[in-house]
């Protein structure tokens, strides 16, 4: 057996830093990610603010600890085998969500759905598109999130990290992708420049996109939303229906049948079957359009042996 990255004391280092009542150790990963599947985190650290942020992450990248800040894991698929390094997930202060006339600033922890609910209760509009996203606010502006027409690059006026603001334009935002992916630097909250708008005109527009999303996704399956991102031109669930795909599981892990881009978990599906899955979408979509599909799934800690 491989020996342990993250030792005792690592462990209690962390405490230190963050708390102790703020460190779990060998936590399950299936309690932390919407597939609700995944192995355990060796250190699993909730960072309620600034200065435990800061003193974490700078503490576990100058002792070159393998970590990754986790937002409400609407997005992410952890190995069964778990993963031996720290997992940062940001809570308390960062959880803030303030209005200052059109803008919404909000921290990366508050729920992107419950950001939009506040933006709405003021008669704001312009995120009604993400009034049923599963995530955060962090992870929205990391994959630059988008519904329905609407994504985080048309409302944001900058980025917070630890280090200071960044400007909308040097976030290099793109399809589901921002300067983060590159940087790896950490998100700690946003600032969007929304209009004002007619309270019952935003209700309804959010209400229509929830009855959207009853109808069309399987939202009563453990999913990470659409598991593939879109191809130039086309739409993966397309692709994956006509390459026969609509209802092909591995153990518990199915395509779909109500919508074929999502992957969902129909009970007691385990990272090896979601990721076995992905790998056979992907192959058979390539087979027979000649199109490659593109996880928008991150995927963390050992895949490589399958």
């Amino acid at each position: 057996m491989a020996e342990r990255i993250v030792t005792g004391e690592i462990i209690e280092r962390l405490k230190q830093l963050a708390g102790a009542s703020n460190v779990l150790t060998d936590e399950s990963m299936s309690l932390h990610t919407t597939f609700r599947v995944g192995g355990k985190a060796a250190a699993f650290v909730m960072a309620r603010d600034e200065s435990s942020l800061k003193a974490v992450s700078e503490y576990v990248s100058s002792e070159k600890i393998p970590f990754f800040l986790a937002g409400n894991g609407s997005n992410l698929l952890v190995s069964d085998s778990g993963y031996d390094g720290v997992i940062i997930k940001l809570a308390g202060d960062f959880e803030e969500i303030k209005v200052e006339g059109t803008r919404i600033i909000a921290g990366a922890a508050a729920s992107i759905i419950k950001t939009a609910a506040v933006a709405a209760e003021h008669g704001l509009t312009g995120l009604e598109f993400a009034s049923g996203i599963p995530g955060s606010v962090g992870g929205a502006v990391f994959m630059n999130a988008g519904a329905y027409g609407g994504e985080i690059a048309d409302i944001i006026i900058e980025a917070s990290t630890p280090d200071g603001a960044i400007k909308k334009q040097d976030l290099e935002l793109s399809y589901r992708s921002s300067v983060f992916k590159k940087n790896g630097r950490v998100i700690t909250g946003a600032v969007f420049e929304l209009q004002q708008g007619d309270n019952s005109s935003i209700r309804e527009k959010m209400e229509e996109l929830k009855n959207k999303r009853l109808e069309k996704q399987p939202l009563e399956y453990p999913s990470a939303g659409s598991t593939f991102k879109r191809p130039e031109g086309n739409f993966a669930g397309k692709l994956i229906m006509e390459a026969g795909l609509s209802g092909v599981n591995v153990g518990d892990a199915c395509v779909s049948e109500k919508h074929c881009g999502f992957v969902i978990n129909k009970g007691n599906a385990t990272a090896d079957d979601v990721y076995k899955l992905i790998c056979l979408v992907r192959d058979k979509v390539k087979e027979h359009s000649g199109v490659t599909l593109e996880p928008e799934v991150i995927m963390l800690g050992d895949f490589e042996k399958l």
